[in-house]
Parts: C-alpha cells; structure tokens; sequence
C-alpha cells in the first residue's frame, strides 16, 4: 500500500510578521489626529516619543521573551494559564475578547468614514452599514484562507496605506525649506484635551500581543517574534511621527485638528490627488487593522476550546489550519456590535485590555521564578528587569483609569464602572461555564507542556 504525505502548511514569515503586526497596533498615521488636536505639534511628538518607551517597548520585550519560551497558540492566554492557573487563563481570554467587542467596531467605522469622503451619498443612511459589515465578511472569508494569506495581504495594504503619506512627508519637508512658514509647535488647550490626546495615543500603541496568538502559524516563533516586535515597534514610532513633523514645517494651523483631517492636510501640500490617496489609504487602514485582528483574536477561542475551556466546537479547524467555527462566531459577533457607538469609547478598551496586559507582565515574572530552566531563545534582561519592565505599563493604565472616572457611557453609568463590571463578569462565567473536573485537570497539566 502507498502512502501519501500531506504537504506541510504553509506559514507565515518574518516580514509579513511585521506588516501583520503593524496592523494589529498602528495602520498608520489614521487616528493619531486627536491627538494633534489636542495637544498641538510639540507637546503631539513629545506624547509620540515617550509612549513607544514607556508603553510599547516593554510590551514588545515581555513578547519577545514569552513567544520565544512559549509559542503556542493562543499566545497570551497560554502564557497567563500556565503561570497562574486555569482561573486567571480563562480571566486573560474574557478579558480580550470582550476587548475586542468594543476594538472591532471601530475599524469598520474607520473604512465608512473615509470612503464618504469620496461621496457621502455612499455611506448615507443604512448604506454606511452595510459597508461595515462588508468589511467584517471580506476579512472573515480573507482569513479563512489561513495566517500566511493574512500577512501576505497585510504586506501589499502597508504598501498602499503609507505611500501617499511618504509624498506627503516629502513635500511637506519641501515646503519647510523652500517658504520657511513660521511653525506653530505650541497650542494652548485644556487639562482635558491633553488628558484626552494621551489616552488616544495610548489606544494608537496598544495591541503588542495580539501577534502572539497565531505563533504555530509562524516560521521559525522563537527566532522571529522578537525581532518583529521590535521592528514593528520602531516603524509604527516612525510613521506617526514623520507625518506630524512634516505637517508642522508647512506651517499649517492645527485648532481644530480631528478624525479624518489629514485629507484636508494633504489636499492643501499636494493637491487634491494626494488628499485622495490620503483617503484611499485611510480606507485600507480599516479593512488591515480588522483583517489583521481577526486572525488574532480567533486563536483565542479556539485555545481556550482546546483545553475545555469553551465548548470544543471552537477548536475545529479547516485544511488550512483556520479555527473556521471560531472566525465565523467572531465574526457574527463584532457584526452585530456595529450599530453600537462603541468607537467612541477607547477608554473601556483601554481599561479591559490593560487589565489583560498587567497578567501578561505578571506571568513573565512567576515563570521567570517557577520555571528558571524554561528555555528561553531571547531574554528580557535578568529578574529585576523583568519586574521593572510592567511599571511604565502599569502607571499609564492607572492613569486611563483616573481619567475615564468622568466619561459617561450607557446613560449616567461611568466608563470606569462599565468596565469593571464587564471584567468581574469573567469570573462569575468562569465558574459558571467551566466544570469542576476540567478545573482540576487544567490545574495539574501546564499548558502548553
């Protein structure tokens, strides 16, 4: 009798690693406006300089070390189930993947906004709607197709979203040189505004970890990931920043700066074809961020599945190695989440996905101490940096906290309350959903063995 081998999967490589990745965190200069409007040009590239220090390169060092010590999918649910129990695992899940209910609506609302900017009449009434969720069946069917289709896709829309803003920079660096236009670095604003544009440059810097879930589908996890974060980490830095240095040498007001004003700026530095490949870009940023989230945070069910955490059903997976049931629930769920005007609220996002961060910095620790032989490929530092690299994060967190105590979410009810609410929640259907034997077993067997 012959035998027929199965041809390996395919998987994804370091440089679609960094795109996808990229797309996870950043999609470009879109949504860093309010910051600059709230904050003006000096006080924006002071926010955009200290934040990749204090926020995203730890982050990126307690990845790199935990994806290349353990890189199982499911990335960070693993990481958290194996340093403090199946409690605390299922806790790092919920936590995210409510997250996501709030994170997911935005990016669809992102693709609306700017292809109204090439006529209203398309995204008018429910038309805007139904181009949302356009945006959650292409991404889900383009995933479907498995993690290397994903990068690869994730490659080409970098591509294209950053290519107007490189004629952009230039010609705005150009335009510095040639007229001298006198720059107004300062804004006087509010305690408010700035507390504000703080917390959307926390938003537009957060989600590290969402590139660990689909490690197995990575080649080379424990060579690669570490430096992609890094790579990954410079590059959103350098995008955000150019773009706002250029802006400010044309000398260009930025009072009312917001959402969806760099088609105004381009337009005025190079014409309206840029101001029209400004918007073309801003549309690919929605469909890349969400294609890209997609992949991530569908491993997590499908993990959790694995181990008995969800019903089994989530970890089915097609010939391509894709947790189909879980894409198409996810799926289904952020579509019905799209009329909710969720994409004003990035402080309960920001609270319930530092919550699930803080676990993560709190799991490198314990396996540092539990487990000190765990091979470790790329090490953070020694235990003491370890420990240390959790405090920037954390202090920016409690600063997320102390600023959302006033926002209003859902009638009088405050963003703060809201979101503890939503957290507590998960350990109430932790003991609901999760039987005791499975309790126990998961106690006894380290994930990811």
């Amino acid at each position: 009798m012959l035998f027929t081998l199965k041809p390996a999967r395919r998987k994804m490589r370091f440089l679609p690693l960094i795109a996808a990745t990229y797309f996870m965190v950043s999609g470009g200069p879109y949504g860093i406006e309010d910051i600059l409007g709230g904050a003006g040009f000096a006080r924006a590239i002071v926010i955009l300089l200290v934040l990749p220090v204090v926020w995203s390169l730890p982050t990126a060092l307690m990845i790199g070390e935990l994806t290349s010590a353990i890189p199982a999918e499911g990335g960070f649910y693993v990481w958290v189930r194996r340093a403090l129990g199946p409690f605390w695992g299922y806790q790092e899940g919920w936590l995210s993947l409510s997250a996501s209910i709030f994170d997911m609506a935005i990016y669809p609302a992102i693709f609306v906004l700017y292809l109204g900017k090439f006529s209203p009449s398309l995204t008018a009434g429910w038309n805007g709607y139904l181009w949302s969720l356009a945006v959650v069946v292409v991404c889900s069917v383009w995933n479907l197709r498995g993690a290397p289709a994903v990068g690869n896709g994730s490659m080409g829309l970098f591509v294209l979203l950053l290519s107007p803003f490189v004629i952009f920079v230039v010609l705005g660096v150009w335009r510095g040189i040639v007229l001298h236009p006198v720059v107004q670095w300062g804004q006087a604003g509010s305690e408010s505004a700035l507390s504000t544009a703080i917390l959307v440059a926390m938003w537009n810097y957060m989600g590290w970890d969402n590139a660990s879930t689909v490690a197995q589908e990575v080649e080379h996890p424990q060579r690669n990931y570490p430096r992609a974060m890094i790579a990954a980490s410079a590059l959103v830095a350098f995008t955000y920043i150019l773009p706002l240095v250029a802006m400010a040498l044309t000398g260009l007001p930025v009072g009312s700066f917001s959402t969806g004003d760099w088609t105004t700026a381009a337009a005025s530095i190079g014409g309206p074809l840029l101001g029209l490949a400004v918007v073309a870009g801003g549309a690919i940023t929605g469909i890349g961020m969400f294609n890209a989230l997609v992949m991530s945070y569908t491993r997590v069910p499908m993990a959790m599945a694995e181990e008995g955490m969800l019903p089994r059903m989530l970890a089915r997976r097609n010939s391509r190695g894709v947790p189909w049931v879980s894409v198409l629930l996810c799926g289904l769920a952020w579509a019905l989440a799209l009329k909710l005007p969720f994409e004003r609220l990035i402080s309960i996002d920001l609270i319930l996905y530092g919550s699930s961060l803080l676990l993560e910095f709190v799991a490198l620790v314990v396996l540092r101490i539990r487990e000190p032989d765990l091979a470790r490929p790329f090490k953070a530092g020694n235990l003491a940096f370890a420990c240390s690299l959790g405090i920037g994060p954390a202090v920016l967190i409690g600063f997320a906290l102390y600023a959302s105590r006033g926002e209003k979410v859902m009638g009088s009810t405050s963003a703060l309350i809201f979101s503890v609410a939503v957290a507590l929640l998960g350990a109430v259907l932790y003991w609901l959903t999760v039987a005791q034997p499975a309790r126990r077993r998961l106690a006894e067997v380290p994930a990811a063995d």
